[in-house]
């Protein structure tokens, strides 16, 4: 088995990981404080953030050389099909540009490309936040100058397919699931073997609220919103996002503190809560019309997949579309390193990502 240098690059932090023996051997969180948030683009977190994991890689005494490969969280990119992705020139311009958008996962297919290459390495990333393998008929919104863009959690999705499969005996490439990758952010894909043929976006006003960003909305009203003059543009859009959902109806965005609430009585933490269930519940059946019903088994991941009366109130309304698995959180260390294992070992394609 491959061993592997992991690194996954967050707004506040920046994992590390030693993967082999088909296990996580190492984990390190290094957290950035205010003086990262004063970093306000790639060209000056960059160097900032290679000096932490090299001084984090000499301190633990871990050498470099004895890997097989550097594996980096991957950024935004323009539309790809899921896969393992060597990190070449191309992609490295493209990141290191931000032509398709600054977000901190851009540094990780660079990070582990500068540090591969100076142990004759090769560096990897896999299953961007980009993945985009929507049919035709999904990109269709209804408004002749929208299209339905895909972006969802493409790494923790795959990465609980192939746990699935290995489980019962089969391979992603051979049956049809329903994956809601429930935390932060919320995505439903239908995956037709293999393909996530549809998926709600999950970052910008699409599918079920969620406990920070606030899902579809009814158009008009958004609409008298926009031009009430109470908000501008990037207001708007962070209240959204980073304010919408459970934090803008209960103040918080923590599920267990909702959880809590209803514990003591709160009935109208009951009422939202139970709604969220409800709509990720709607996003679910849609999948299975996706799907003509034929679905095999849905999978239920993420942090809110730990609450165990919130996944009830979901498999109370899905249930008898198919088997229910349940998947609590999302390793995604792991579900790098697992990627780029099964494409080193041949059992997944290595995939040449090219400019558009």
């Amino acid at each position: 088995m491959a061993r592997l240098l992991i690194i996954n690059p967050g707004s506040t932090s920046t994992k590390v990981g030693i993967y082999e023996n088909g296990a996580l051997s190492f984990e390190k969180t290094i957290r950035h404080g205010a003086e990262m948030e004063r970093l306000k683009d790639l060209k000056s977190q960059l160097p900032v953030r290679q000096k932490l994991i090299l001084n984090i890689l000499e301190e633990e005494n871990i050498d470099v050389d004895s890997m097989d490969a550097i594996v980096g969280r991957g950024g935004l990119l323009h539309p790809l099909d899921g896969g393992v992705y060597e990190v070449n020139a191309a992609m490295i311009d493209d990141m290191t540009a931000c032509r398709y958008g600054w977000h901190s996962s851009n540094l990780g297919g660079i990070l582990a490309y500068n540090i591969a290459t100076r142990h004759n390495l090769k560096a990897y990333i896999a299953d961007p936040v980009i993945v985009d393998e929507l049919e035709p008929l999904a990109r269709i919104s209804g408004w002749h100058s929208i299209e339905r863009i895909s972006i969802f959690h493409p790494l923790n999705q795959k990465a609980v397919a192939r746990r699935f499969c290995r489980e019962h005996g089969g391979s992603p490439q051979n049956c049809n699931l329903i994956i809601a990758h429930m935390g932060g952010g919320i995505s439903v894909g239908a995956h037709r073997r293999g393909k996530v043929i549809d998926v709600n976006n999950a970052l910008s006003g699409d599918g079920p609220f969620s406990p920070e960003r606030s899902g579809g909305l009814p158009i008009f009203s958004l609409i008298e919103l926009c031009y009430s003059g109470k908000y501008s543009e990037s207001e708007l859009k962070k209240a959204l996002v980073g304010g919408g959902g459970l934090t803008s109806y209960l103040g918080t965005s923590d599920a267990r503190e909702v959880e809590r609430r209803i514990i003591s009585g709160d009935e109208k933490a009951n009422l939202i809560y139970e709604a969220m269930a409800y709509q990720v519940a709607k996003e679910i059946g849609s999948a299975a019309a996706v799907l003509k019903g034929d679905v095999d088994a849905i999978l239920l991941t993420g942090g809110l997949a730990y609450g165990e009366g919130f996944v009830k109130w979901i498999i109370d309304r899905i249930g008898f579309i198919a088997p229910v698995h349940v998947y609590p959180g999302e390793d995604e260390l792991t579900a790098l390193a697992e990627a780029v294992s099964e494409a080193l070992a041949g059992r997944e394609p290595l995939c040449v990502y090219e400019k558009e």
